[in-house]
Protein backbone atom coordinates (compact mmCIF):
# COMPACT_ATOMS: atom_id res chain seq x y z
CA UNK A 1 0.00 0.00 0.00
CA UNK A 2 1.46 3.34 -0.77
CA UNK A 3 1.80 5.68 1.62
CA UNK A 4 -1.12 8.43 1.03
CA UNK A 5 -3.51 5.43 0.99
CA UNK A 6 -1.51 3.85 4.19
CA UNK A 7 -2.60 7.46 5.65
CA UNK A 8 -6.26 8.01 4.62
CA UNK A 9 -6.62 4.10 6.31
CA UNK A 10 -5.31 5.24 9.06
CA UNK A 11 -7.67 8.63 9.38
CA UNK A 12 -10.42 6.47 8.71
CA UNK A 13 -11.02 5.15 11.98
CA UNK A 14 -12.40 7.58 14.62
CA UNK A 15 -10.35 5.38 17.37
CA UNK A 16 -6.73 6.38 15.19
CA UNK A 17 -7.84 9.87 14.82
CA UNK A 18 -8.34 10.72 18.77
CA UNK A 19 -4.98 9.13 19.06
CA UNK A 20 -3.87 11.86 16.74
CA UNK A 21 -5.50 14.44 18.19
CA UNK A 22 -4.12 14.17 21.62
CA UNK A 23 -0.16 13.73 20.10
CA UNK A 24 -0.77 16.54 18.42
CA UNK A 25 -0.24 18.16 22.16
CA UNK A 26 3.03 16.50 22.57
CA UNK A 27 4.86 13.01 22.81
CA UNK A 28 2.82 10.53 25.81
CA UNK A 29 3.12 7.29 26.55
CA UNK A 30 1.17 4.29 25.60
CA UNK A 31 -0.36 4.22 28.52
CA UNK A 32 -1.41 7.56 28.74
CA UNK A 33 -2.88 7.54 25.21
CA UNK A 34 -4.69 4.18 26.41
CA UNK A 35 -6.67 5.60 29.33
CA UNK A 36 -9.47 7.61 27.23
CA UNK A 37 -10.73 4.46 25.62
CA UNK A 38 -12.82 1.84 26.75
CA UNK A 39 -10.40 -1.15 24.59
CA UNK A 40 -8.38 -3.37 25.79
CA UNK A 41 -4.27 -2.90 25.43
CA UNK A 42 -3.84 -5.30 22.47
CA UNK A 43 -6.70 -3.11 20.90
CA UNK A 44 -4.05 -0.34 21.55
CA UNK A 45 -1.54 -1.53 20.07
CA UNK A 46 -3.15 -2.56 16.98
CA UNK A 47 -4.32 1.13 16.49
CA UNK A 48 -0.69 2.20 17.18
CA UNK A 49 0.26 0.05 14.59
CA UNK A 50 -1.36 1.11 11.85
CA UNK A 51 -0.65 4.64 12.71
CA UNK A 52 3.10 3.96 12.57
CA UNK A 53 2.95 2.10 9.09
CA UNK A 54 0.94 5.10 8.14
CA UNK A 55 4.33 6.83 9.04
CA UNK A 56 1.81 9.11 11.30
CA UNK A 57 3.86 8.17 14.65
CA UNK A 58 7.06 7.24 15.60
CA UNK A 59 7.60 4.94 18.91
CA UNK A 60 10.29 4.87 21.53
CA UNK A 61 11.04 2.58 24.42
CA UNK A 62 12.79 4.16 27.44
CA UNK A 63 13.44 1.42 30.27
CA UNK A 64 10.06 -0.03 30.63
CA UNK A 65 7.57 3.16 28.66
CA UNK A 66 6.69 3.56 25.34
CA UNK A 67 6.46 6.50 23.84
CA UNK A 68 4.46 7.90 20.69
CA UNK A 69 5.05 11.31 19.20
CA UNK A 70 3.06 12.86 16.28
CA UNK A 71 5.04 12.96 12.65
CA UNK A 72 3.59 15.59 10.31
CA UNK A 73 4.53 14.67 6.67
CA UNK A 74 2.03 12.05 5.60
CA UNK A 75 -0.61 14.87 7.23
CA UNK A 76 0.93 17.39 4.79
CA UNK A 77 1.21 15.08 1.96
CA UNK A 78 -2.56 13.92 2.61
CA UNK A 79 -3.42 17.73 3.32
CA UNK A 80 -1.69 18.40 0.03
CA UNK A 81 -3.30 16.18 -1.89
CA UNK A 82 -6.95 17.45 -1.00
CA UNK A 83 -6.19 20.79 -1.69
CA UNK A 84 -5.37 19.77 -5.51
CA UNK A 85 -8.68 18.90 -5.73
CA UNK A 86 -10.42 21.27 -3.32
CA UNK A 87 -10.53 23.94 -6.24
CA UNK A 88 -12.06 21.61 -8.67
CA UNK A 89 -14.73 20.74 -5.83
CA UNK A 90 -15.63 24.21 -5.28
CA UNK A 91 -15.84 25.04 -8.94
CA UNK A 92 -18.28 22.13 -9.26
CA UNK A 93 -20.82 22.66 -6.40
CA UNK A 94 -20.76 26.81 -7.29
CA UNK A 95 -21.70 25.40 -10.67
CA UNK A 96 -24.63 23.10 -9.12
CA UNK A 97 -26.05 25.85 -6.67
CA UNK A 98 -26.26 28.12 -9.88
CA UNK A 99 -27.92 25.48 -11.46
CA UNK A 100 -30.20 24.66 -8.91
CA UNK A 101 -31.18 28.01 -7.78
CA UNK A 102 -34.40 29.62 -9.69
CA UNK A 103 -34.32 32.11 -12.19
CA UNK A 104 -36.20 35.51 -11.97
CA UNK A 105 -39.06 35.24 -14.53
CA UNK A 106 -39.23 37.91 -16.87
CA UNK A 107 -42.07 39.70 -17.30
CA UNK A 108 -44.34 39.43 -20.74
CA UNK A 109 -45.37 42.29 -22.00
CA UNK A 110 -48.98 42.84 -22.78
CA UNK A 111 -49.35 44.05 -26.30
Amino acid sequence: MDRLSATFTALADPTRRAILARLARGETSVGELAQPFDISGPAISRHLRVLERAGLIERRAQAQWRFCRLRGEPMREASQWLERYRALWEESLDRLVEYLEPKPRRRRRRR
